[in-house]
């Protein structure tokens, strides 16, 4: 018998082997140029953007660093140098 871990898909209703389902749900996110993102990379912003609540303006061509993905494959997780807990669409960003 082997020592992989075997998880049960709800889905699906049957076991399966833990990293397989870990792969399934691997998510893919791109940016607007279509380039696939990971976490900690740095992007750039495509426009101007409104920060909503922080009353401030984030201008074309600003540096994200150190980017982290969410579940959602349309959302990215940041830090700004002014705004702490930003979350940007990622169709407002291209990978630096």
């Amino acid at each position: 018998m082997s020592d992989e871990e075997w998880v049960y898909d709800e889905v699906s209703g049957e076991w399966k082997p833990a990293s397989e389902v870990a792969a399934e749900s691997a998510v893919e996110v791109r940016d607007a140029a279509g380039n696939l993102l990971a976490d900690g990379d740095q992007v750039v912003l495509v426009k101007d953007l409104k920060v909503k609540g922080a009353g401030q303006t984030l201008k074309q061509g600003t540096v994200i660093r150190a980017i982290r993905l969410t579940a959602n494959p349309e959302e990215i997780d940041c830090r700004h140098e002014t705004i702490k807990g930003l979350v940007l669409r990622t169709e407002f960003v291209k990978k630096r």
